[in-house]
């Protein structure tokens, strides 16, 4: 078995594959002060949870874009489980040209991402990854990263607002049944949904007017699904993406 973890600013997802399956996942929340062994007894509690055993793990594959959790995973990895993990980054095989003009500037779960949609869906692609950010990339007829876009993340964009503005409340972000809303926290709930909505429509089809209007487009992330509901532009949501990524590029290293 392998065991991938994708090390995001808000959540950390971890995978188990046997062979082709992807037998179980878990997102679980980012937080910079745990050590190696906090870690280690997390992950340990979540395989026996799910009746799986650490000693069956063979390999481990890590993206991060949280630098100071790079050490801290890898040692766990060494303490917890007796593996190197390979840690996506320069020097590590992904098949894919990246035609960024600092490709060290391109975050690990973008170029994860963009490996695992050209191998599962195809090209030319445009991704979206609804997380702390919201990145777009696309992925050109012949396989290469091209670049993107990346926009304020629902969540903090949320929540900046609430800050901000002393006579806005907190609010539950779903998507309204009208634009117009009747009140406070139902117009706040248009004008964040349908907001977003708007940007993933616009950029998505700017991104198609430069690499082709047949361009494949998934979605993934944890709002992936509530805001691609409201709009047609979107092929495929696809919450897995990252962890297959992780394994594909596992296997072009092995």
């Amino acid at each position: 078995m392998i065991m991938v973890i994708d090390v995001g600013n808000t959540h950390i997802v971890l995978g188990v594959f046997a062979g082709d399956e992807l037998v179980t996942s878990w997102r679980i929340g980012t937080d910079r002060r745990r050590t190696s062994d906090d870690l280690g007894m997390l992950v340990k509690n979540l395989f026996s949870f799910r009746s799986l055993e650490s000693r069956d793990i063979e390999a481990i594959a890590m993206s991060s874009v949280v630098p100071p959790l790079i050490h801290t995973f890898s040692q766990m990895c060494r303490d917890y489980f007796g593996k190197k993990p390979l840690v996506v980054g320069p020097g590590v095989k992904t098949g894919m040209p990246i035609r960024y003009e600092n490709p060290r500037e391109v975050g690990a779960d973008r170029i994860v991402n963009a490996v695992s949609v050209i191998d599962r869906y195809g090209v030319p692609a445009v991704i979206i990854d609804f997380g702390t950010a919201t990145t777009f990339c696309a992925i050109s007829r012949s396989g290469e990263y091209l670049g993107g876009a990346i926009a304020p993340g629902i969540g903090i964009s949320t929540e900046a607002l609430f800050k901000e503005a002393a006579q806005l409340p907190r609010i539950e972000l779903t998507r309204p049944q009208q634009v117009i809303g009747k009140n406070t926290v139902a117009s706040m709930q248009s004008g964040i949904y349908y907001g977003f909505a708007g940007q993933l429509e616009g950029i998505v089809k700017k991104m198609k007017e430069e690499i082709g209007n047949d361009a494949v487009v998934v979605a993934t992330g944890g709002l992936a699904e509530l805001i691609c509901s409201g709009t047609d532009c979107v092929d495929y949501i696809d919450p897995d993406i990252t962890l297959w990524g992780l394994k594909i590029i596992y296997e072009k290293n092995k």
